[in-house]
């Protein structure tokens, strides 16, 4: 007999669970993240969220903002639902004073000197674990 996950991590694997279920293309026979920076922008905002960064009602409405400032845009940019969903997140955590223009700065110039040889371009198809943010 195998018995349910009843840990800490097991109960947020349920929660992250139920959210891809409900996002666009939440089948079961649908591949739900083309890109493995599309999973990590996931598992970031849900993380965030359940370390009490934000309520998720400020995230919706900022994905929701996201998706009409691209809609009002003229479509210059194809569309990436998780390119809004990024938008949404750096947003909230920036109004909420836990992002900053410096934070995003720095850290992408660490990510660019990090060679492309790195395999961070390949996608990952091991179980995810998000650990709780440092403060």
């Amino acid at each position: 007999m195998i018995r349910p996950d009843t840990t800490e991590l097991g109960d947020a694997r349920r929660r992250v669970e139920a959210l891809v279920c409900d996002l666009p293309g939440g089948g079961v026979d649908e591949r739900m993240f083309a890109e493995p920076w599309e999973l990590r922008a996931f598992a970031m905002a849900v993380a965030a969220y359940h370390n009490g960064r934000y309520e998720w009602s400020e995230f919706q409405l900022s994905l929701i903002q996201a998706i009409k400032q691209w809609e009002a845009g003229g479509a210059g940019e194809p569309w990436s639902y998780y390119e809004h969903w990024l938008t949404a997140l750096e947003t909230v955590l920036a109004d909420n004073g836990v992002l900053s223009d410096a934070d995003v700065d720095a850290r992408t110039r660490e990510v660019l000197a990090i060679p492309k040889n790195a395999n961070h371009h390949e996608a990952h198809r091991e179980p995810v674990a998000v650990s709780p943010a440092r403060g």
